[in-house]
């Protein structure tokens, strides 16, 4: 079945944080939420259900279990687990943040890649913890780890948790298995424990794969915990579901401890009867065509700001739907750059500085979208940065 992706759907007056937050008239590029309908499979479910108009306490059947589990074995090759290494709970940042509760003390540091997604830095910080930084290497357009710094981090004893991100947002890193393995092998030898966000592992472009951190290997699988849902991929972030999947016994225990703590143990039936319907054999294909359509939005974009920006760089996009980009040539704060584009030009963006990223100016450009709404998106950065 060929799925369209051109369709514009109007998402305004429907509280959507994407649309309606923004005034009338703005063009949103900035969270990370698709402007696509969701994998039609997933809506047919849905409808199923509402035909049973009482929406109580939802109990988790044993099938969920089962469609995760057999969803990243197939698909990504982990294996080794089973339903009884899996918490279900609201979201990955709920679960990120319960992890480090779980397995922190107040003062302990907690490792994470800058630049990196925003919420990483406010869910350490809300458990009474430290941010330490491994600042990736910025250069050729792409970003590397600097692996001296990453293991002399990893050598403080007060940094407990690695907190990976899976593919890497905002940089667009897809991490090769050689780097996942270096990652785990590092954070083994210093006894620091990997908190694994994989989130946008089903986005993937062309000619790049997704290894999940937990497939590297027994002690990998045991000293980590991943983070993973079908929201991001599949566009159903509304309907809050996430799984954790932890197969040491004793941190599993004092995870879910956290996660009934943090009172994120409850999920919605809509959220598990869509994670069912996802992880089926025609949810693969939708996403091989939902790929195949951002990765031509990447290229767009790429052709647009080449003929159009030249000296504004684009990073190398390996993974996700976020478009990275370089504005040093601008002798101001990526703060302002997308304030001004907001207010004089009607777009809105998402600035480096909340991804802890305070040494140059990036911008990060939401590519999930029909093709003409990134169109005229794009015509109004255009306008902005050369008016700037």
């Amino acid at each position: 079945m060929e799925y369209q992706f051109d369709q514009i759907i109007s998402r305004r007056n429907t509280n959507c944080v994407k649309w309606d937050e923004a005034e009338e008239g703005i063009i949103p590029l900035w969270v990370a939420d698709m402007d696509f309908p969701t994998y039609p499979a997933i809506t047919d479910a849905l409808r199923r259900r509402i035909e049973q108009p009482i929406f109580g306490y939802t109990y988790v059947p044993q099938s969920y279990y089962e469609s995760v589990i057999g969803w990243f074995r197939q698909r990504h090759g982990l294996e080794g687990v089973t339903p009884a290494d899996i918490i279900y709970t609201s979201g990955v940042v709920p679960a990120i943040s319960a992890i480090i509760r779980a397995l922190t003390l107040p003062g302990d540091k907690v490792l994470v890649q800058t630049p990196v997604y925003n919420c990483f830095f406010s869910s350490i910080r809300n458990q009474g913890c430290l941010v330490e930084e491994n600042r990736l290497i910025y250069q050729n357009r792409t970003y590397e780890i600097d692996w001296d710094d990453f293991e002399e981090k990893c050598a403080d004893s007060r940094v407990r948790l690695f907190v990976l991100c899976n593919p890497h947002n905002p940089a667009g890193r897809v991490w090769k298995k050689d780097e996942l393995k270096l990652m785990g092998e590092i954070c083994m030898r210093h006894n620091v424990f990997v908190v694994s966000d994989e989130i946008h592992c089903e986005l993937v472009m062309p000619g790049h794969e997704y290894t999940p951190f937990a497939s590297l290997g027994e002690d990998l699988l045991k000293g980590s915990a991943t983070c993973v849902a079908p929201t991001k991929a599949f566009n159903i972030a509304g309907l809050q579901i996430a799984n954790i999947i932890a197969k040491d016994p004793e941190k599993r225990e004092r995870i879910d401890r956290a996660i009934n703590l943090h009172e994120v143990c409850d999920v919605n039936p809509f959220g598990v009867i869509a994670t069912e319907a996802a992880y089926t054999d025609g949810g693969a294909e939708w996403l091989l065509q939902l790929n195949v359509y951002i990765h031509e939005n990447y290229k767009f974009l790429c052709q647009f700001f080449e003929n159009n920006l030249p000296k504004f760089p684009v990073v190398t996009l390996e993974g996700t739907y976020l478009a990275w980009v370089d504005c040093s040539v601008l002798a101001m704060s990526s703060s302002e750059i997308v304030e001004r584009l907001y207010r004089e030009h009607r777009v809105w963006l998402n600035d480096g500085e909340m991804y802890g990223e305070h040494l140059k100016p990036f911008v990060r450009i939401n590519l999930a979208c029909p093709r003409k709404v990134l169109e005229e998106g794009l015509r109004r950065v255009a306008e902005g940065l050369q008016n700037m």
